[in-house]
């Protein structure tokens, strides 16, 4: 009898208070939309001067100084320079635990130059372009952070919020860099998202992946009147091509390899005393991508003997998969489900329709596609794309969301992918990445239990013995890696 009357007391003390926080939080992440909402406009043009710049992997000085000012005016302390990388920076708000982290990209594409109009523009002034997405990326996560600080400080709420400034996402492995320096270390949990052409909050790997420059060195002669004097390095490129083309037919169907010819020689009539290649190397896993990059280096040796050259290689980037983390993963959902998708106006479904034309399969487009948010899954097994995201997911629980910044059925890397982001398209996306992104990290400091399952979660997937080591080795940042040399 006694034990019912405690239960009694407890349940009938214990509800209403749980019922109150729960409303409590409810009306907390109504009042942060809202916020969002209400600066849209300044944090798409804090996006937009990013896309208008269009700065490429470890030379985006203005982009990241764009970001750590906006975040220094509200508050946040900045790290710059980190671990010896100029554009690198941390801005923290707070102190003690939980330490909550959110990424922020901002480096362009070499080479994908576009105006924000529904055809084929290049611009004029820039070369690149921010086909991936990266300046909404920086931009919607610096919201997010701000927006969680002015939680924090109103509420009185105890931890640190803390926003990593990472360049060179696009093959530079800027994260890389950051896990190796410990800059995780102490870090609880930590958040990001991408753009894309849906909207989603999966627990996704990804594919691991390393790169590498290989440059031969050769004798230059005249290519007519004495060839025989002179010993090809394009030739020592094509035969490494040939022999990786080779190669392909016998490792796992699931590696891919890519690569271009960097540099092939300057006049046809001289044999070309330098020459590189840039090769990309990936799978699911870690160690087929380490075995595969391997032979691509036995078959630039060989390539390099066989024709009486010299060869160095540079590795540029080496990327983990993402380990997925389903329990921050659901929850990420949760909230990205109580966002919602992208809801078009007149406007903007005339320019994603005249977008959906030019692809190849346009009139199969549903561009509403845009306005619903996928169903929850579990991908273990990586496809697709790499990213240095991976690194920071097997060191700290991590989870991620995509929003339709882009028109349904747009590629990643694509001119039309640069013309949606730099208009209202990409803006509302953004803007719904800055309130799941806000929702989650105000999730996760009211209830640290999902944290430590989270963490439970992370030591089972990597196992009991893991040792994070780069697939970088001790190499320094490639700050020069978009510089042709």
């Amino acid at each position: 009898m006694r034990k019912l009357i405690c239960f009694f007391f407890t349940v009938t003390l214990c509800l209403p208070l749980m019922f109150a926080q729960k409303v409590s939080i409810a009306k907390d992440k109504e009042m942060m939309i809202q916020k969002i909402d209400q600066k849209g406009d300044h944090y798409f043009g804090i996006a937009k001067q990013i896309w208008d710049l269009a700065e490429v992997g470890y030379l985006e000085e203005k982009s990241s100084a764009i970001l750590q000012e906006e975040l220094k005016q509200n508050g946040f302390q900045i790290e710059k320079g980190v671990v010896g990388i100029p554009t690198g920076f941390i801005a923290s708000y707070g102190s003690g635990k939980p330490v909550i982290g959110i990424l922020g990209e901002f480096d362009a594409l070499p080479g994908v130059s576009q105006a924000a109009v529904p055809y084929r523009e290049k611009r004029e002034e820039v070369n690149a372009g921010h086909a991936c997405g990266h300046h909404l990326f920086g931009a919607a996560s610096a919201a997010a952070a701000i927006n969680v600080k002015e939680w924090m400080q109103t509420n009185n709420v105890k931890g640190t919020i803390r926003f990593y400034g990472t360049p060179a996402e696009e093959g530079g492995a800027g994260k890389v860099y950051f896990v190796r320096g410990g800059k995780f270390d102490d870090v609880d949990a930590v958040l990001h998202w991408h753009p894309s052409s849906s909207n989603s909050a999966d627990a996704a790997s990804s594919l691991a992946n390393k790169s590498g420059k290989f440059r031969f060195y050769g004798i230059a002669s005249h290519a007519s009147a004495s060839p025989y004097n002179g010993r090809s390095a394009l030739d020592g490129v094509e035969a490494m091509n040939h022999m990786v083309n080779l190669m392909r037919e016998h490792i796992p169907q699931e590696s891919r390899i890519h690569y271009v010819i960097t540099s092939g020689g300057e006049a046809p009539n001289v044999v070309p005393e330098f020459a590189e290649v840039y090769y990309y190397v990936r799978h699911p896993e870690m160690s087929q991508v380490v075995e595969n990059f391997e032979w691509v280096v036995k078959a630039a040796e060989g390539a390099a003997l066989g024709t009486e050259t010299k060869m160095e290689y540079e590795v540029i980037h080496g990327l983990f998969n993402v380990l997925p983390n389903e329990t921050l993963g659901r929850l990420m959902h949760a909230n990205l489900s109580e966002v919602g998708g992208v809801m078009y106006d007149e406007e903007e479904k005339e320019f994603a329709k005249k977008i959906a034309a030019t692809f190849e399969y346009g009139d199969n487009v549903a561009i509403e596609l845009a306005e619903r948010v996928n169903p929850f899954k579990i991908t273990r097994k990586g496809t697709g794309g790499s990213t240095d995201v991976g690194d920071v997911s097997w060191v700290v629980p991590t989870t991620g969301l995509r929003t339709a910044t882009w028109v349904t059925g747009t590629s990643a890397h694509s001119w039309q992918a640069v013309a949606a982001g730099g208009m209202s398209i990409g803006k509302k996306g953004m803007v719904n990445a800055a309130k799941t992104i806000t929702m989650t990290a105000m999730d996760l400091f009211n209830n640290p239990a999902v944290i430590e399952k989270a963490k439970i979660e992370l030591d089972r997937s990597r196992g009991a013995n893991f040792e994070y080591k780069s697939l970088l080795g001790d190499r320094k940042p490639p700050l020069d890696y978009r510089i042709n040399k």
